[in-house]
C-alpha cells in the first residue's frame, strides 16, 4: 500500500487556475491549455529575458550575449525538446538583434550565436532522452504499484468486529514494495492477521513475503486452529528458503463468537517484536510471549515450537503489530524512535488518525526519509454502543432501492 503524504502551504491561486482551465471549452481544449501550462518554459524564458533586458540597460554588448545560452540548458532539465527549442530560438533572436544593435563584430556573433544552437541541441537532446527514461520510470513504478496491491492487498476500515488502519513504507520510495508483509482476513474461524518481517531487502525480500502471505491466505481458511497455520507457513518456507533466511512474524486470530476462547485474542510470536496492547483507557503494555520461538524458516535448527498464547481483548481495546523498522529508526544522534511512548501520546478512538500521527512523528524523527522498511498495523475493538448504527429516519417508501446502501461500522 502506498503512503498518504499530505503537503502544507495555500494552494488556492493553482487550484484556481486550474478551476479555470477545466471549466471552459472542450475537453480537448481544456487537456490541451493543461499541457500547455504545464510545458510553458517560464523560468528560461525569465532569464533570457533578463539577460537582454541587462544588456540593453547597461549596453555591455557581448560581455552579457553568452549568458543568453544559460535559457535553453536550464530548459532542458525542465521542459521537453519543443520548449528548449523554443527557448533556444529566442535567445538567438535576441542576441542577434542585441548584438546588431551593440556593433558586435560579426565573427564574434556569429561565435555567441553558434554556442547558443550547439546548447540548444544538446539540451534538447540532453531533454528527449530525459523524457525517455521519466516514462521509463513511471511504466516501473506503475509495475511496482500494481505488484504492491497484488502482495499487500488494501485493507478495509473495519474488518469483522474490528476498525483497522495500517501504514506501510518502503525503504525504496520507487520501488514502493520491500521485505515487510502484513495481511488481515474474516475467516470461518474468525479474524486472523499477520504482520512480518523478511531478512534482506530487494526482489529475495519480496518473492519470500509473497509466499508467506500466499500460505498465510490459504491456511487461515483452512486451518482451524492457529498453531496449524503457523505450522504451514514454517513447512513452506522450509521447503524453499536457503539456510541463512527467515523471517520474524506474529500471527494473531480473534476468534468467533461460539469458540471457547471468544473474546480474547490468540497470538503467536515467531522472532517477532512483540505487540503492543492498548487498554480502553489507554494503557500501553507489550504483549511478551511467554514461550519465545525462532523466526520462521529456522525451527529445524533449534527443535522449539512456538506456543499459543491468549490474551483478554475487551470493548475499547487496541492492538499495534509492528515491523523492526519503526522501532529501530534513528535520529541524527543515533536515537531510537519511542513507540511506546509515541504511541501512548496519539492514541485514539479512530486507528487511522493514530497510525497517521505516528507515522508522521516517525519521519519527523528521522529526518524525512526510512532507511528500512516499515509496517504498522492497528486494530480496534469498539465497544457495543459505537457499533450500534440509529435507523434512517426517512420512510422506506420514499427512498430509492438503489439508494439503499449496507450500514458500516462508524469510525469513533
Amino acid at each position: 500500500m502506498s503512503q498518504a503524504r499530505h503537503h502544507g502551504g495555500d494552494h488556492r491561486p493553482a487550484r484556481l487556475f486550474r478551476h479555470r482551465v477545466t471549466c471552459s471549452g472542450s475537453p480537448a481544449r481544456r487537456r490541451a491549455a493543461v499541457r500547455l501550462a504545464a510545458g510553458t518554459p517560464v523560468l528560461p524564458v525569465l532569464i533570457v529575458s533578463v539577460v537582454a533586458l541587462t544588456d540593453l540597460l547597461g549596453g555591455a554588448g557581448m560581455i552579457w550575449l553568452p549568458l543568453l545560452a544559460a535559457g535553453p540548458a536550464l530548459a532542458a532539465t525542465t521542459n521537453g525538446p519543443r520548449g528548449v527549442l523554443c527557448v533556444g530560438l529566442l535567445a538567438a533572436a535576441l542576441g542577434a538583434t542585441l548584438g546588431i544593435r551593440d556593433g558586435v563584430p560579426g565573427r564574434e556573433l556569429a561565435a555567441v550565436l553558434c554556442a547558443l544552437a550547439a546548447v540548444t541541441l544538446a539540451g534538447g537532446l540532453a531533454s528527449a532522452l530525459r523524457g525517455r527514461r521519466e516514462r521509463v520510470l513511471a511504466a516501473v513504478r506503475s509495475v511496482a504499484e500494481t505488484a504492491q496491491h497484488a502482495l499487500l492487498k488494501p485493507v478495509p476500515a473495519t474488518v469483522g468486529p474490528f476498525q483497522v488502519a495500517v501504514r506501510y513504507s518502503a525503504a525504496a520510495a520507487e520501488a514502493r514494495i520491500g521485505g515487510d508483509l502484513y495481511a488481515l482476513i474474516p475467516t470461518p474461524y474468525g479474524v486472523r492477521l499477520i504482520v512480518g518481517d523478511v531478512r534482506g531487502k530487494g526482489l529475495p525480500a519480496v518473492g519470500t513475503a509473497a509466499l508467506v502471505l500466499g500460505v498465510f491466505r490459504e491456511a487461515a481458511y483452512d486451518e482451524p486452529d492457529l498453531l496449524a497455520v503457523v505450522e504451514r507457513i514454517e513447512r513452506s518456507l522450509a521447503r524453499n528458503l536457503g539456510h541463512d533466511d527467515f523471517v520474524t512474524a506474529v500471527v494473531a486470530g480473534y476468534p468467533r463468537a461460539g469458540h471457547t476462547d471468544a473474546g480474547h485474542l490468540e497470538i503467536v510470536n515467531c522472532g517477532h517484536a512483540p505487540p503492543l496492547l492498548v487498554d480502553a483507557a489507554g494503557n500501553v503494555v507489550a504483549a511478551e510471549p511467554t514461550h519465545p520461538a525462532p523466526p520462521l524458516g529456522l525451527r529445524a535448527l533449534t527443535g522449539h515450537t512456538p506456543d499459543l498464547q491468549v490474551l483478554p481483548f475487551a470493548d475499547g481495546d487496541q492492538l499495534l503489530l509492528y515491523t523492526d523498522g519503526v522501532t529501530e529508526a534513528r535520529d541524527r544522534s543515533r536515537a531510537f524512535y519511542p513507540l511506546v511512548e509515541g504511541l501512548a501520546r496519539h492514541v485514539s478512538d479512530e486507528p487511522s488518525r493514530t497510525l497517521g500521527a505516528i507515522h508522521g512523528e516517525l519521519l519527523a524523527h528521522v529526518g524525512g526519509r526510512l532507511h528500512d522498511d516499515a509496517a504498522l498495523l492497528l486494530i480496534r475493538k469498539p465497544s457495543a454502543r459505537e457499533a450500534m448504527v440509529p435507523e434512517p429516519t426517512v420512510p422506506a417508501a420514499a427512498v430509492p432501492a438503489e439508494a439503499v446502501t449496507r450500514p458500516t461500522v462508524p469510525s469513533g
